[in-house]
């Protein structure tokens, strides 16, 4: 009775051993085939991304202008760029660094996001937004106020900020976010001192870089960053890089346009990957439309880019 018993266990054990063997060998083997699976879609990738180049440089060569960009795939970390390190006058894409030093006064204790603020008539400007036509005495938390900067783009909300912390103080907080060539001269939307030859200036590699921060959460603190991201996909005007792409695709990004400067900058979230896209323009021409079509045109390029994995 006890050799047929320890007969049957180790028929038992053996039987186990091969079972489990052949899970593991097939478990070897999915895992073999995942990785010639991504293996096949990075050099799919890789390929496409060489394609993107040739198509923006040849977009860039058609465009009436001057242009900095930068694109860079945030999976691979593979960049693009052209003229990346050129001043533009920032016009409104140095919003985005200044919404980034509102968020870290309030971290300081310079100001606080629940304060409230009533709007003054001496506060109004010209240009975007939508406060130039609210009347006075209407309040305003300094948390809407940087809201309304980023998504509306408005000029009076971005001047009642700047007075609240101080231009001196926007300045060395872009030096600390290791903004190399960004500068705040005067105000946004001070266009008589803008007559007088003092401008605002950045780069397509100062915002790009200042994006990808807040991207990868490392903008100050994970909270900071996550506030700047949820305004800027919370963006209002949509005729540039979000332009040509299905409507469903997230875009967190940022506009700036004044006289013969067009400038858009953000992230594309997709699920194949996401993009980040900085093109900053300079023209002459009596509108921006065609510097809009070139910007619109370089992101659906980009964007597409993502197509070959996907098929």
């Amino acid at each position: 009775m006890t050799q047929t018993t320890n007969k049957i266990f180790r028929i038992i054990f053996i039987g186990a051993l091969l079972i489990c063997g052949s899970f593991s060998t097939f478990g070897f083997f999915v895992h073999l085939q995942e990785i010639k699976k991504q293996q096949v879609i990075f050099e799919q990738r890789k390929a496409a991304w060489q394609e993107l180049k040739q198509r923006i440089i040849n977009e860039i060569n058609r465009f009436k202008g001057e242009a900095g960009v930068v694109v860079k795939d945030l999976r691979f970390n593979w960049e693009i760029s052209y003229n990346q390190d050129r001043l533009f006058p920032s016009a409104s894409l140095a919003k985005i660094p200044i919404m980034c030093a509102c968020f870290l006064a309030a971290e300081e204790g310079r100001i606080k996001l629940n304060r409230q603020v009533s709007l003054k008539n001496s506060d109004k400007l010209s240009g975007s937004g939508i406060l130039k036509d609210t009347r006075a005495g209407v309040v305003f938390t300094v948390e809407e106020l940087i809201g309304l900067m980023i998504y509306d783009s408005d000029n009076t909300a971005t001047n009642i900020l700047t007075n609240l912390v101080g231009i001196d103080y926007l300045n060395l907080v872009f030096i600390r976010l290791g903004l190399k060539d960004t500068n705040l001269s005067r105000k946004i939307a001070d266009f008589k001192t803008r007559d007088r030859g003092v401008e605002n200036y950045t780069t397509a590699q100062d915002i790009a870089g200042l994006l990808e921060q807040i991207y990868r959460r490392k903008l100050i603190s994970r909270d900071l960053s996550d506030k700047c991201l949820r305004i800027l996909k919370l963006q209002r005007v949509n005729d540039r890089i979000p332009k040509y792409l299905p409507a469903d695709v997230m875009v967190a990004h940022k506009t700036g346009l004044e006289r013969n400067v067009c400038h858009d900058a953000g992230i594309i979230f997709d699920q194949e990957g996401d993009l980040l896209i900085c093109v900053l323009t300079k023209h002459n021409n009596p509108n921006a439309q065609a510097s809009k079509n070139f910007i619109a045109r370089v992101a659906l390029h980009t964007y597409r880019y993502l197509d070959q994995p996907r098929k």
